[in-house]
């Protein structure tokens, strides 16, 4: 039962859905969960309406303390687990909504998550599967049988250059594993197979004359597999593939594959009409299609750029124009996306990132909250929420955030770091010349060289050494 899009979706369950998520967005957390479970229960392979119930859960995490929401539901939570591990060979779906009971009063919950992959990926859910073994590595980044599920996963959803990087990954930190080398070696194959197109000849359903009818479609192929094609390669690609194209109109990859084409020549007008024909003849409402089209329209404004000559007398006039159309049209262009999937909260970030960015503080705190829901985010979310705060001179908040945002870090990574400094920053402002001090010395001692943390410290010290002022 692989997840379907939203035109797979009945209108009964898209008005629901619609109902949960508005119950979601004005703070009726338990009625959204409700709501979203008895959809997935009748639609397991609803994707959105999955997101979203994963965005109701860390809310409702968020509206309780750790303590609490451990001891009410630890009873519960158990049996729960049990029952799933039970239900995981012959009934996948029904292990997923036992575990996913769980994560409604702990969405954090490991065992809970590790019991959702597993069973999604015995139901063909492979997305669901992904939102779980995300956080889960997370969490438990060197875990080994985590990153051998993720690698996996991320193969059979074709994130190919993802997959690799989990491989290599592994490789560094098992050195020697033959379990893990052979995966490797098992993915590189597939990979070959699936980028050369030759996935039959491995089922046996097909041969390479099917694949290789001529001289000339293996050169095709060859041409296809080049990472950097020639200005020819492209030109004798586009022809072969637009002929196709006029044979096959709803080949919508093959339209796809057109545009970049159009893309790498720098006609971005010609590849937008191809990706605006995939919107119209698809009817298929697809966020990475749209953020294609985005980021076609942004080479546009690039290669304007690139054209300005530069002996001109008012060319730093004609750049900053340019340069000011390029801003308002990214952030209009993701704010109507935004809209558009309210419950993609990568969406919410970006916007949320662009707000930031443009100063819009009290605007990028709001799409921050709301993207932390996504708990691969949500650090990230609390740092942003942490600076907001902090630039609008709301110290005391900006502190807060940042140290219910440490409080969940075990590794002092980068991340932590960054959250460390800046409720040092925060603190000093606030003139807690003490307690900023401390945190600058825990970044001092691991990392003697990170942005000005070396002079607090010795200034601090040197300042120590001084004989009282008479």
């Amino acid at each position: 039962m692989p997840e379907k899009k939203l035109n797979d979706i009945s209108r009964a369950l898209i008005e629901l859905f619609n109902k949960g998520n508005s119950a979601l967005n004005t703070g009726n957390v338990d009625y959204a969960l409700t709501i979203l479970m008895q959809i997935l229960q009748k639609e397991p392979g609803y994707y959105e309406c999955r997101e979203a119930l994963r965005a109701a859960q860390a809310r409702k995490a968020g509206q309780s303390s750790g303590i609490f929401r451990k001891v009410m539901g630890s009873a519960s939570g158990a049996a729960n687990l049990a029952k799933g591990s039970m239900a995981l060979r012959k009934d996948p779906l029904e292990a997923i909504v036992l575990a996913e009971q769980v994560l409604n009063g702990d969405s954090d919950n490991i065992s809970a998550h590790k019991l959702i992959a597993e069973a999604a990926l015995a139901a063909d859910l492979p997305k669901t599967a992904l939102l779980s073994l995300d956080l889960l590595k997370r969490t438990n980044g060197k875990d080994k049988a985590i990153n051998m599920q993720l690698a996996e996963t991320l193969t059979r959803l074709g994130q190919m250059d993802r997959a690799n990087g989990i491989y290599n990954d592994m490789l560094r930190l098992f050195p020697g594993d033959q379990e893990v080398s052979q995966a490797y070696k098992d993915f590189s194959a597939r990979r070959t197979l699936k980028e050369g197109g030759y996935e039959n000849l491995a089922d046996g359903k097909g041969s390479f004359r099917d694949i290789l009818k001529d001289k000339n479609q293996s050169a095709s192929l060859e041409q296809e597999g080049r990472q950097v094609k020639s200005a020819e390669v492209a030109t004798n690609l586009l022809a072969e593939y637009e002929e196709r194209l006029a044979k096959e109109p709803k080949n919508f990859r093959l339209a796809r594959q057109i545009a970049e084409l159009y893309i790498q020549k720098k006609d971005y007008d010609k590849a937008l009409e191809y990706f605006h024909y995939v919107v119209q003849a698809s009817g298929i409402s697809d966020s990475s299609l749209e953020k294609s089209i985005t980021e076609t329209n942004i080479k546009k404004f690039d290669l304007r750029l690139s054209q300005l000559d530069p002996t001109a007398p008012d060319l730093d006039a004609q750049k900053a124009k340019i340069e000011a159309e390029k801003s308002e049209f990214i952030l209009a262009d993701c704010k109507r996306r935004s809209e558009k999937y309210p419950t993609d909260l990568n969406i919410k970030f970006e916007l949320a990132v662009l707000y930031f960015h443009a100063n819009r503080l009290q605007e990028a705190t709001k799409e921050f909250q709301l993207a932390q829901a996504n708990p691969v985010r949500k650090l990230q979310c609390l740092n942003y929420i942490g600076q907001c705060f902090a630039r609008r001179g709301m110290n005391d908040l900006a502190a807060r955030t940042f140290q219910n945002a440490i409080k969940e870090k075990t590794t002092f990574d980068e991340e932590k770091k960054e959250l460390v400094y800046g409720l040092a920053c925060v603190l000093e402002k606030m003139g807690k010349a003490e307690e900023a001090i401390d945190q600058y010395k825990q970044i001092y001692e691991v990392d003697i060289g990170y942005q000005n943390v070396s002079e607090k410290i010795e200034a601090y010290y040197s300042g120590q050494s001084q004989p009282p002022t008479p």
